[in-house]
């Protein structure tokens, strides 16, 4: 159903719109901003709790949540009016980050972790609804590439800013600057968003939101069962892929008979669906999954401080940006998209195959030139499922494909970062006298490993890259099992006419 000729704006006036929508944009970038920016920090903040095992589970915690609520928030939209839906997410999000600033432990972190997730990932779904509300179709897409420039924004700015802040203020305040943030947002969109009440009520698929919940949860928990469990072939293990299995058949079950299913069975009848489900899987894994181990691995291999750390970051975030826009203008040109995503896996497949190379003596200017390839990789290819996906699903459920590409995105990443953090703890030297020198390597903080003796360092470092060489190797693997998938798909070329019709196909579904 296309609505271009019925629609009225939620705001009428036209400054105050954009005064909206800043605020918004604001509430996305702290929501965005809270993966990348604690990455730099990570290595601090496993120095004061130890537990380096459950490294992975701070950035993991926060992902899974958010993979698991986006699904149901677009659809409490609808039901409760986007406004209280909107600021409910955006509080749960902030106390949340008061939750993280005060942990006392690694165990209420991760907890506070999940704690913002749940409000991170209705703030991201909800912006997008309502920026449909504030704006007319045509105008709607030149906003929603402002809101694709934030995204970038955040992984320029989030590991410099972690960095920093954490040199400067200690890890803590990189939780603690969301609270006066959030505040200033939920009283702007209290005041200034009027409450539109629902039209109709549609049936939410809850049943089928909680078990596509209990399948991602599952199998996260079961790629981390070497560190909770102690073997991936332990009896929990087993059990829990055995209980992913169980929950995805029952959600399979429940999708066939919903009324409003989470996610059409029928979308999986197009073989470029199922594909760019299966590129987002494997791209969610190379691209979010490996931020915090990035950041980890310069400061553990080079020496390298938080903050300088971050600053490399910039080298990533100009190849996805570059790789970002040189993409727009090559399909706007030519409409086909298939090379594109074949040439981002190739990119990203190279650089981690280059990157199991790298040892503690490698010039840091090589390992920046490496992240600036895989940067370009993610780049080229970060938008293309969505367009793939829009362009193969019929009008009425390109919402839904569309979410399920952004569900699958995260669902990889979530998962993978559990997988990598598997691989580093079982990789490095355990017990003490290890390393001569340092007690309990997990406890060592970027600032320890300074003070160390030249020696140990070396001998530290040399033991990190060799942690990381088989965590590279995965993840070469992984964009090589994606680009064997973007070599599948169907050689598709978009007319013009054609993707402007789906692009406001897909913006008066998403508005309903």
């Amino acid at each position: 159903m296309n609505m271009t000729n019925t629609f009225e704006p939620l705001v009428a006036d036209p400054r105050k719109r954009l005064m909206l929508f800043f605020l918004l944009m604001a509430a996305m970038f702290m929501a965005v901003l809270d993966n990348q920016i604690v990455s730099t920090a990570l290595p601090t903040i496993v120095g004061e709790f130890g537990e380096l095992e459950r490294f992975a589970w701070i950035g993991s915690a926060y992902l899974l949540a958010v993979s698991a609520v986006m699904p149901v928030y677009g659809k409490l939209g609808d039901l409760f009016g986007r406004k209280y839906v909107m600021i409910a997410a955006i509080s749960i999000f902030t106390l949340g980050s008061a939750v993280c600033g005060l942990a006392i432990s690694m165990n209420t972190l991760i907890a506070a972790r999940v704690l913002q997730g749940l409000g991170g990932g209705g703030v991201m779904v909800s912006i997008f609804s309502v920026t449909a509300d504030l704006f007319e179709p045509r105008e709607r897409a030149r906003y929603q590439s402002y809101i694709s420039l934030v995204f970038m924004a955040s992984g320029a700015i989030g590991p410099v800013l972690g960095g920093t802040m954490s040199d400067l203020f200690g890890w803590r305040s990189i939780f603690l600057i969301n609270l006066p943030i959030g505040i200033a947002v939920i009283a702007g969109l209290a005041f200034m968003l009027p409450y539109r009440k629902p039209a109709r009520k549609p049936k939410i698929d809850y049943a089928g939101a909680v078990l596509l919940a209990l399948t991602t949860t599952s199998l996260v928990l079961a790629a981390d069962g070497a560190q909770l469990f102690g073997s991936l072939l332990a009896p929990q293990t087993v059990s829990l892929v055995a209980f992913a299995i169980l929950c995805a058949t029952a959600w399979i079950l429940v999708e066939r008979r919903a009324p409003e299913p989470i996610i059409p069975l029928s979308l999986f009848r197009n073989s470029t669906f199922t594909l760019f489900l299966i590129i987002s899987i494997a791209s969610g894994s190379i691209a979010i999954g490996m931020v915090n181990y990035f950041a980890f691995f310069l400061q553990t291999t080079t020496g390298l401080s938080p903050s300088l750390a971050g600053l490399l970051f910039i080298l990533l975030t100009g190849g996805i940006v570059g790789g970002s826009l040189l993409t727009g203008r090559l399909i706007s040109t030519t409409g086909r998209y298939k090379y594109l995503s074949v040439a981002s896996l190739t990119l990203s497949a190279i650089a981690f195959g280059l990157l199991t190379q790298v040892h503690a003596g490698t010039p840091v200017f090589i390992i920046g030139l490496l992240m600036l390839m895989h940067g370009a990789g993610i780049g080229v290819g970060q938008q293309l499922p969505i367009i793939g996906v829009q362009n193969a699903a019929g009008s009425r459920d390109v919402g839904a494909a569309t979410g399920s590409v952004s569900l699958a995105r995260m669902a990889g990443a979530s998962i993978a970062i559990s997988a990598y953090g598997a691989i580093i703890a079982a990789n490095l030297p355990h017990g003490a006298g290890a390393i001569p020198g340092v007690g309990n390597i997990g406890e060592l903080t970027p600032k320890m490993m300074a003070a160390l003796p030249e020696a140990t360092r070396r001998m530290l470092a040399d033991s990190y890259a060799a942690a990381f060489t088989p965590l590279f190797l995965t993840a070469a693997c992984i964009a090589l099992f994606g680009l064997l998938m973007a070599l599948l798909l169907k050689p598709v070329q978009l007319p013009v006419a054609a993707a402007a019709r789906k692009l406001d196909d897909a913006v008066a579904e998403a508005a309903e």
